[in-house]
């Protein structure tokens, strides 16, 4: 019998696998295409791309860039008909601009025995501005149905000779097969970098002999390159990531010099020396940081005559965290003007954090500027200077030998503190006199999340205590954007978030929004169960997860917390005489793998008293991908112990 099951589970397979015919060497599409069903190493695609490939190389003719792309992608159920809609961006400037040519697109479809085709429609592809400097050409695949294989192919023309095209060999749905060819003249000199940490299956350079010839007579070698990848797994976003360009397998240019046919030579790349230099000089930012501000026209006569310069720096941020307000635009290079800020008291990120360095540097403080990529914006470029990369920009004040990193956009951030979307490991400081540097961007104060919850029942036999609450670093200013932009909505949400709590008594026992800690505490009456004489008690008012946010079969790229952090829940409960604890939670003592994290539950009863404690504690912001089944497993029992922790007592009398 067994036997016979075994046999039978292995048909089944073979079966499976002989329905998954598909065709990942040509652009051809074949039957085998049009009738597979499922993609059995990831059971979860709703689309698959089977192939795909893309060429760039020089126009013999016009003499620019050429990028021909096709692709041809399995639809498998009715979620995946958004891969059948396609957007190419298009560069523009005020001179020259890309353009797309030779859209063709086909839908397959098995009908019966017969393979019907349907192409697109020249009058369906559309064009759109997509910003000032963008426009995009968007067409949707025709007749899609659960089961369609599509094909579509179009030429890129790039007049800009900078704009080396790179190429994605990982998206969020999984790919059989993706090939890129890049023939590169000679007089290019290209950065060529392989972002994503994934193996190429193919990986080869030629020379080719004169594979341009110039009007003027001159003539360039091409180097032929192939890269390409075989069975690409989908690239799945999930909680506590930066940028997924970080981790996407991907093939990137970055021009360094160009040689152009009557033997000039630009330098497209710098040093961070020459870098240095132009910002000394540049119009926008450099201009900026240079200007004199008339700080007794701005600043009071008590800031201005304050001797501590702790103190002094303090009142200066806060002078320009509460006058002047962002608009929230991430231009960094444009638009940099203070003048335009103190006139209209709203600016860029620039304008404002150049106004405080400028005011605290005629106060006699040392303070520098610091470009940094947001999380959002991907890490920056570090082995050469990549401007663009960057797209925010805070200042390091040095005030009696300690540095504090400030960021004056945001009118709840503590002296000291900058935005979680600028903790991105590192960022360039600019030092103009001696060069500038990398320097590590983290945290300056901890971040701790601390509850106390303390019950008794009352003479009517009702459970009634308080709740008191601390928090610090980004866990506090979270909280204090919440509670003082609508306190109203904060206490609805609090009481919903415990329908079996009475809450009363609410109050807010820290300094106000500019706090370095969030406290509050309120009193409550508990409505519990019984069960007879029973009375069955969930000690977790409070939970730090309300689920478990790792929930990937694998996961590839870093765990990025941002900072450091703990978690800390005390539960104590005074019984009476008439009550008695049948049943305490059993205790937990779970570490990471190299003490890089903690999980510790504790049950105790002392004299009358159940009392309970609950510490998490991360030890380090960031964790390699090798930890993820660790974390998730870690998680599994915080959110477990949270949910299914109960406290039995019984009735005596």
């Amino acid at each position: 019998m067994k036997n016979i099951t075994l046999i039978l589970l292995l048909l089944f397979s073979l079966k499976s696998l002989s329905q998954e015919n598909y065709n990942s060497e040509s652009y051809q599409v074949t039957l085998g295409d049009i009738e597979a069903k499922t993609f059995a190493k990831d059971s979860t695609a709703n689309a698959l791309v089977i192939y795909e490939v893309g060429k760039s190389y020089v126009d013999k003719n016009d003499y620019d860039l050429r990028t021909d792309v096709k692709h041809k992608i399995k639809i498998l159920n009715r979620e995946g008909f958004k891969n059948a809609t396609v957007e190419i961006f298009l560069y523009n400037n005020k001179t020259k601009s890309e353009k797309v040519e030779n859209i063709i697109a086909t839908t397959y479809n098995k009908i019966g025995e017969d393979v019907i085709k349907t192409k697109l429609e020249k009058e369906n592809i559309y064009t759109e501005k997509y910003d000032e400097n963008h426009s995009s050409i968007i067409f949707t695949l025709p007749n899609l149905k659960e089961g369609s294989v599509i094909t579509y192919s179009y030429k890129i023309i790039c007049p800009f000779v900078s704009s080396y095209k790179g190429w994605d060999f990982q998206d969020v749905i999984p790919k059989l097969y993706s090939e890129y060819n890049a023939s590169i003249p000679g007089n290019w000199l290209f950065h060529t970098k392989l972002v994503g940490g994934k193996k190429l299956t193919t990986n080869t350079s030629v020379i080719k002999k004169e594979c341009l010839i110039m009007n003027n007579g001159a003539t360039a070698d091409c180097s032929e390159n192939v890269y390409a990848m075989k069975d690409i797994p989908a690239f799945i976003e999930e909680d506590y990531m930066t940028s997924k360009k970080n981790y996407l397998a991907r093939i990137e240019y970055d021009l360094k010099t160009f040689r152009d046919t009557d033997g000039t030579v630009k330098h497209f790349t710098k040093s961070w020396k020459d870098v240095d230099r132009e910002f000394r000089t540049d119009k926008e930012i450099g201009k900026q940081l240079k200007k004199s501000i008339d700080i007794e026209s701005l600043l009071s006569s008590e800031i201005i005559n304050e001797s501590d310069k702790l103190k002094q720096s303090q009142a200066i941020y806060s002078y320009v965290q509460n006058n002047y307000t962002w608009n929230g635009d991430y231009k960094i290079y444009r638009d940099v003007s203070i003048k335009n800020l103190l006139k209209n008291k709203s600016g860029n990120v620039s304008s404002i954090n150049i106004l405080l360095h400028n005011l605290l540097e005629e106060s006699g403080i040392d303070v520098k500027p610091i470009l940094i990529s947001t999380r959002n914006n991907g890490f920056p470029t570090t082995i050469f200077p990549v401007i663009f990369d960057y797209n925010y920009l805070i200042v390091q004040a040095t005030i009696n030998d300690k540095k504090y990193l400030l960021d004056a956009t945001d009118s709840f951030l503590n002296f000291g503190d900058i935005p979680f979307k600028c903790l991105n490991q590192i960022g360039r400081i600019l030092d103009f006199k001696n060069g500038s540097d990398w320097i590590e961007i983290k945290p300056s104060t901890p971040s701790n999340i601390f509850y106390q919850a303390k019950l008794k029942f009352d003479e009517d036999e009702a459970l009634v205590g308080s709740i008191k609450s601390k928090r610090t670093g980004y866990h506090a200013f979270y909280k204090k954007k919440a509670y003082y932009a609508n306190s109203n909505d904060y206490l609805d949400k609090l009481e919903n978030n415990f329908p079996y709590l009475k809450i009363s008594d609410f109050k807010i026992t820290s300094k106000g929004k500019t706090s370095k800690d969030f406290k509050e505490a309120y009193n409550l009456e508990y409505h519990f169960d019984e069960a007879g004489n029973n009375i069955y008690l969930n000690p977790f008012f409070v939970k730090f997860f309300n689920e478990n946010p790792f929930k990937l079969q694998e996961r590839t790229y870093p765990i990025d917390f941002g900072y450091k952090d703990s978690y800390f829940y005390m539960f104590e409960i005074e019984l009476k005489d008439n009550y008695k604890v049948v049943e305490l939670p059993k205790s937990h003592n779970i570490v990471l793998p190299n003490n890089t994290g903690q999980l510790l539950f504790s049950s105790q009863k002392l004299g009358n008293k159940v009392i309970l404690s609950f510490k998490i504690v991360f030890k380090q912001a960031i964790y390699q991908a090798e930890y993820y089944e660790y974390l998730k497993e870690f998680m599994n029992k915080v959110v477990d112990i949270q949910n299914n922790t109960i406290i039995l007592l019984e009735k005596s009398n």
